[in-house]
C-alpha cells in the first residue's frame, strides 16, 4: 500500500502540472484580433463574492464595451453607467485609469464587486468569439459574452 502511494503521488502531480501547462498554452497561443474585443459585453460569472451572481446583479448585469482604437471602456455596473480608458500589449490589458461613474444610489453590494474585480485584471482572451475571460495571472475572476450588435 506505501509503494502505492510512493508511485501515485508524483504520477498525479505530473499530471495537474500537464494540464496546466496545456491549459495556459491554450489561453496565450489563441491568435489576437482586437476587432473581436471590440463591442458590447455582458457578464455573467464574476469569482470572489460569496453571495450568488444572482444575487449580486438581480435586475440587470454589468457591461463593458470597448473602444479599442481610442483605447476607451464603458459600460453600465448594474446601476451606474462609467467610462474611462484601458490599456493593452498583447493579451495583457489593465482597467486602472480613472474610470469615472454616475453616482445613482445602488442597493447591494453587486458595484463594489465589480469594480473592484475589475481593477484587479491583469490579461485577457477571448474564445469562440462570443466569450471574454478576464484574468489576474492566470486566475479567471470575470467572463462576459458578446452582446450581437443589431
Amino acid at each position: 500500500m506505501r509503494i502505492m502511494k510512493i508511485i501515485f503521488l508524483p504520477a498525479l502531480i505530473a499530471l495537474i502540472a500537464i494540464a496546466a501547462c496545456n491549459n495556459q498554452s491554450k489561453i496565450t497561443s489563441d491568435k489576437m484580433d482586437l476587432n473581436e474585443l471590440q463591442g458590447t459585453w455582458e457578464l455573467d460569472y464574476i469569482s470572489g463574492p460569496r453571495i450568488a451572481f444572482d444575487g449580486l446583479y438581480p435586475d440587470k448585469k454589468p457591461s463593458i464595451s470597448f473602444n479599442v482604437k481610442d483605447k476607451k471602456v464603458s459600460g453600465n455596473s448594474s446601476c451606474n453607467s462609467y467610462s474611462g480608458p484601458f490599456t493593452m500589449e498583447g493579451f495583457n490589458v489593465d482597467f486602472n485609469g480613472p474610470i469615472v461613474s454616475t453616482k445613482m444610489a445602488c442597493q447591494g453590494e453587486g458595484e463594489s464587486v465589480y469594480f473592484n474585480t475589475l481593477k484587479k485584471i491583469t490579461r485577457y482572451a477571448i474564445t469562440d468569439s462570443i466569450t471574454l475571460n478576464l484574468f489576474m495571472g492566470d486566475v479567471s475572476l470575470m467572463r462576459f459574452h458578446k452582446i450581437p450588435t443589431p
